[in-house]
């Protein structure tokens, strides 16, 4: 038997395939917003990862620069603290110093000079003083350079000038520089005879010694020169 369908069949074959369309352009687009979400989901909680690691690495630098602060504060109070020892050191080892280059002052000088003023600045002493001949100045050189604590002694000028106390008197007026000798500290209650300290020994290290500064050098009170024809100057300095 034949059957003839005259209904439209076509038209019901594309309203179908249109039905389908949409369906699955509707699944489609559901799971293209699925996709969309989960990505989004996947690099916001990504980005809240690496904030957070952020901010750990931020606290973790702030915590480092306040122990590299104290380090360094640390490190400020160790210099102080050294600078404060080295002073003290020095201090020690040159407590007596200025003893010493007085007691030599009154040894080395020889006869017919008169000191007029002694200044100490670092390790350097400027003699001003009288003599009564250019020969005599040659001699304090020559016993400054044969002390145990003073050395290079330099003659920055002489010259002939009238005496303080009697103006027909002439007299050599001189200023003479000379350096203070870095000698090891003597042992207590140890000193080479005469009272001067004993040398440092050859390729030994010496003590490093800080300058010393005018106010610890004791400054000699000017000494008028003696009248004229008296053969032998005071030495006190």
């Amino acid at each position: 038997m034949i059957r003839i369908n005259l209904l439209p069949h076509r038209e019901q074959k594309r309203q179908a395939r249109q039905r389908q369309f949409v369906s699955l352009s509707i699944g489609l687009a559901f799971l293209g917003l699925a996709l969309v979400g989960l990505g989004w989901v996947v690099l916001d909680r990504q980005i809240e990862n690496q904030e957070g690691r952020n901010a750990l690495l931020k606290s973790e630098i702030a915590k480092l620069d306040e122990q590299i602060k104290e380090i360094d504060k640390l490190r400020e109070q160790t210099q102080a603290l050294l600078s404060r020892k080295q002073v003290v050191e020095t201090l020690q080892s040159n407590r007596t110093e200025a003893v010493h280059v007085l007691d030599q002052m009154v040894r080395q000088l020889p006869d017919g000079i008169y000191l007029k003023s002694l200044k100490q600045i670092g390790a350097k002493i400027t003699l001003v003083g009288y003599a009564q001949s250019s020969a005599r100045v040659s001699t304090l050189m020559r016993n400054l350079d044969t002390s145990p604590w003073l050395q290079n002694p330099e003659l920055v000028e002489i010259k002939l000038v009238a005496s303080p106390l009697a103006k027909d008197l002439r007299v050599n007026e001189f200023t003479l520089n000379v350096s203070i000798k870095q000698l090891a500290a003597p042992d207590e209650g140890k000193a080479a005879p005469g009272g001067r300290p004993t040398p440092a020994a050859p390729g030994g290290p010496a003590p490093a010694a800080a300058p010393v500064t005018p106010a610890a050098a004791p400054a000699a009170a000017p000494a008028a020169p003696p009248p004229p024809g008296k053969a032998k100057g005071a030495k006190d300095v």
